[in-house]
Protein backbone atom coordinates (compact mmCIF):
# COMPACT_ATOMS: atom_id res chain seq x y z
CA UNK A 1 0.00 0.00 0.00
CA UNK A 2 1.01 3.39 -0.88
CA UNK A 3 1.49 5.73 2.42
CA UNK A 4 -1.17 8.41 1.94
CA UNK A 5 -0.42 12.02 0.93
CA UNK A 6 -1.23 13.82 4.04
CA UNK A 7 1.84 15.35 5.40
CA UNK A 8 2.66 17.09 1.58
CA UNK A 9 0.90 20.60 0.69
CA UNK A 10 -0.75 19.40 -3.05
CA UNK A 11 -1.05 23.35 -2.94
CA UNK A 12 2.64 24.13 -2.42
CA UNK A 13 3.81 21.56 -4.69
CA UNK A 14 1.53 22.97 -7.67
CA UNK A 15 3.15 26.39 -7.05
CA UNK A 16 6.52 25.24 -7.49
CA UNK A 17 7.57 25.00 -3.86
CA UNK A 18 11.36 23.61 -4.14
CA UNK A 19 11.74 22.75 -0.48
CA UNK A 20 8.06 20.52 -0.88
CA UNK A 21 9.11 19.17 -3.88
CA UNK A 22 12.41 18.34 -2.21
CA UNK A 23 10.12 16.16 0.46
CA UNK A 24 7.61 14.89 -2.00
CA UNK A 25 11.11 13.10 -3.72
CA UNK A 26 12.48 12.22 -0.11
CA UNK A 27 9.34 10.71 0.77
CA UNK A 28 8.41 8.51 -2.74
CA UNK A 29 12.37 8.09 -4.37
CA UNK A 30 12.90 5.07 -2.76
CA UNK A 31 9.88 3.65 -3.90
CA UNK A 32 10.16 4.71 -7.15
CA UNK A 33 13.81 3.64 -7.45
CA UNK A 34 12.95 0.13 -6.11
CA UNK A 35 9.90 0.40 -8.98
CA UNK A 36 11.84 0.96 -11.81
CA UNK A 37 14.84 -1.58 -10.79
CA UNK A 38 12.58 -4.55 -10.43
CA UNK A 39 11.03 -3.62 -14.07
CA UNK A 40 14.66 -3.02 -15.58
CA UNK A 41 16.94 -5.13 -13.85
CA UNK A 42 19.26 -2.46 -14.02
CA UNK A 43 20.50 0.21 -11.37
CA UNK A 44 21.49 2.99 -13.38
CA UNK A 45 18.41 2.50 -15.75
CA UNK A 46 16.36 3.06 -12.74
CA UNK A 47 18.27 6.09 -11.90
CA UNK A 48 17.25 7.28 -15.21
CA UNK A 49 13.52 6.49 -14.35
CA UNK A 50 14.05 8.44 -11.11
CA UNK A 51 15.20 11.82 -12.24
CA UNK A 52 12.74 11.51 -15.49
CA UNK A 53 10.28 10.91 -12.99
CA UNK A 54 10.58 13.78 -11.10
CA UNK A 55 11.60 16.00 -13.57
CA UNK A 56 8.67 14.93 -15.34
CA UNK A 57 6.48 15.34 -11.68
CA UNK A 58 7.76 19.08 -11.51
CA UNK A 59 6.57 20.20 -15.04
CA UNK A 60 3.45 19.00 -14.87
CA UNK A 61 2.23 19.07 -11.25
CA UNK A 62 0.56 22.53 -12.05
CA UNK A 63 -1.66 20.36 -13.97
CA UNK A 64 -2.07 17.46 -12.03
CA UNK A 65 -5.90 16.99 -11.28
CA UNK A 66 -5.85 14.80 -8.00
CA UNK A 67 -8.26 12.36 -9.23
CA UNK A 68 -5.68 10.08 -8.15
CA UNK A 69 -3.38 10.02 -5.32
CA UNK A 70 0.10 11.78 -5.85
CA UNK A 71 1.88 9.02 -5.13
CA UNK A 72 -0.24 6.94 -7.95
CA UNK A 73 0.39 9.80 -10.16
CA UNK A 74 4.15 9.15 -9.70
CA UNK A 75 3.49 5.72 -9.81
CA UNK A 76 2.07 5.81 -13.17
CA UNK A 77 4.53 8.37 -14.71
CA UNK A 78 7.63 5.90 -13.18
CA UNK A 79 5.68 2.93 -14.72
CA UNK A 80 5.79 4.31 -18.20
CA UNK A 81 9.26 5.72 -18.27
CA UNK A 82 10.83 2.41 -17.35
CA UNK A 83 8.52 0.42 -20.01
CA UNK A 84 9.79 3.44 -22.42
CA UNK A 85 13.43 2.32 -21.80
CA UNK A 86 12.21 -1.20 -22.24
CA UNK A 87 11.55 -0.57 -25.87
CA UNK A 88 14.45 1.40 -26.87
CA UNK A 89 16.58 -1.75 -25.51
CA UNK A 90 14.76 -4.14 -27.14
CA UNK A 91 14.60 -2.08 -30.28
CA UNK A 92 10.51 -2.75 -30.96
CA UNK A 93 7.39 -2.39 -29.21
CA UNK A 94 6.56 -3.33 -25.61
CA UNK A 95 2.84 -2.82 -24.72
CA UNK A 96 1.18 -3.22 -21.67
CA UNK A 97 -1.56 -4.82 -23.55
CA UNK A 98 -2.46 -8.23 -22.65
CA UNK A 99 -4.26 -10.74 -25.62
CA UNK A 100 -7.88 -12.02 -23.96
CA UNK A 101 -6.26 -10.72 -20.32
CA UNK A 102 -9.77 -9.29 -19.51
CA UNK A 103 -11.70 -12.10 -21.00
CA UNK A 104 -11.68 -15.44 -19.32
CA UNK A 105 -13.56 -17.57 -21.57
CA UNK A 106 -12.49 -20.04 -22.77
CA UNK A 107 -9.53 -20.39 -20.42
CA UNK A 108 -8.04 -22.71 -18.65
CA UNK A 109 -8.61 -22.25 -14.68
CA UNK A 110 -5.60 -20.04 -13.17
CA UNK A 111 -4.05 -21.56 -9.92
CA UNK A 112 -3.00 -18.97 -7.49
CA UNK A 113 0.76 -19.60 -6.27
CA UNK A 114 0.66 -21.45 -3.02
CA UNK A 115 4.33 -23.21 -1.65
CA UNK A 116 2.57 -24.85 1.52
CA UNK A 117 4.89 -28.06 1.04
CA UNK A 118 7.92 -26.09 1.14
CA UNK A 119 9.47 -25.39 5.12
CA UNK A 120 9.97 -21.08 4.29
CA UNK A 121 13.86 -21.53 5.24
CA UNK A 122 13.91 -22.77 1.09
CA UNK A 123 11.76 -19.80 -0.61
CA UNK A 124 13.88 -17.39 1.63
CA UNK A 125 17.30 -18.26 0.91
CA UNK A 126 19.27 -16.11 -0.65
CA UNK A 127 19.45 -18.79 -4.24
CA UNK A 128 15.52 -18.83 -4.34
CA UNK A 129 15.33 -15.21 -4.42
CA UNK A 130 17.45 -14.56 -6.85
CA UNK A 131 15.39 -17.69 -9.14
CA UNK A 132 12.55 -15.88 -8.24
CA UNK A 133 13.62 -12.35 -9.76
CA UNK A 134 14.80 -14.15 -12.77
CA UNK A 135 11.54 -15.73 -13.22
CA UNK A 136 10.12 -12.36 -13.06
CA UNK A 137 11.82 -11.21 -15.58
CA UNK A 138 11.17 -13.55 -18.02
CA UNK A 139 7.40 -12.63 -17.80
CA UNK A 140 6.29 -10.08 -20.62
CA UNK A 141 5.91 -6.76 -20.04
CA UNK A 142 1.96 -6.87 -19.09
CA UNK A 143 2.46 -9.13 -16.48
CA UNK A 144 5.85 -8.16 -14.41
CA UNK A 145 4.73 -4.76 -14.00
CA UNK A 146 1.31 -6.71 -12.44
CA UNK A 147 3.42 -8.83 -10.32
CA UNK A 148 6.07 -5.94 -9.39
CA UNK A 149 3.35 -3.22 -8.12
CA UNK A 150 0.89 -6.08 -6.46
CA UNK A 151 3.13 -8.78 -4.92
CA UNK A 152 6.56 -7.21 -4.62
CA UNK A 153 5.65 -3.19 -3.93
CA UNK A 154 2.85 -4.33 -2.08
CA UNK A 155 0.07 -2.07 -3.71
CA UNK A 156 -3.58 -2.43 -3.76
CA UNK A 157 -5.40 -3.74 -6.67
CA UNK A 158 -7.45 -0.27 -7.30
CA UNK A 159 -4.24 1.39 -6.96
CA UNK A 160 -2.44 -1.08 -9.75
CA UNK A 161 -5.34 -0.32 -11.75
CA UNK A 162 -4.95 3.33 -11.58
CA UNK A 163 -1.90 3.22 -12.66
CA UNK A 164 -2.10 1.04 -15.40
CA UNK A 165 -5.12 2.27 -16.08
CA UNK A 166 -6.65 -0.98 -16.60
CA UNK A 167 -9.51 -2.48 -15.18
CA UNK A 168 -9.56 -3.81 -11.78
CA UNK A 169 -10.63 -7.37 -12.90
CA UNK A 170 -8.03 -6.92 -15.73
CA UNK A 171 -5.48 -6.47 -12.83
CA UNK A 172 -6.72 -9.91 -11.12
CA UNK A 173 -6.96 -11.99 -14.17
CA UNK A 174 -2.99 -10.88 -14.84
CA UNK A 175 -1.93 -11.57 -11.32
CA UNK A 176 -3.49 -15.04 -11.71
CA UNK A 177 -1.61 -15.82 -14.82
CA UNK A 178 1.57 -14.39 -13.80
CA UNK A 179 1.47 -16.28 -10.63
CA UNK A 180 0.63 -19.35 -12.70
CA UNK A 181 3.78 -18.69 -14.77
CA UNK A 182 5.68 -18.49 -11.82
CA UNK A 183 4.44 -21.40 -10.46
CA UNK A 184 5.28 -23.38 -13.38
CA UNK A 185 8.63 -21.81 -14.00
CA UNK A 186 9.79 -22.24 -10.73
CA UNK A 187 8.39 -25.83 -9.73
CA UNK A 188 11.07 -27.23 -11.63
CA UNK A 189 13.87 -25.54 -10.35
CA UNK A 190 12.36 -27.14 -6.61
CA UNK A 191 12.69 -30.58 -7.92
CA UNK A 192 15.73 -30.23 -9.04
CA UNK A 193 17.19 -28.61 -5.65
CA UNK A 194 15.20 -30.26 -2.94
CA UNK A 195 14.07 -33.40 -4.90
CA UNK A 196 10.77 -32.52 -4.19
CA UNK A 197 7.42 -34.09 -6.80
CA UNK A 198 4.21 -32.51 -7.97
CA UNK A 199 4.42 -29.10 -6.82
CA UNK A 200 2.10 -28.03 -9.98
CA UNK A 201 -0.50 -30.29 -8.45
Amino acid sequence: MIKADLPLSLEALKRGDRAEFARMVERYGAYIYRLALRILGNPQDAEDVLQETFLKAFRHLPSFDGRSSLATWLYRIATNEALMLLRKEKEGFVSLDEPNSDNEEDQEPLQIVDWCCLPEEMLMNAESKKMLEQAIARLSPALRVVVILRDLQGLSTRETSQILQISEEAVKTRLSRARLQLRQWLSEYFQKQYGLENLTQ
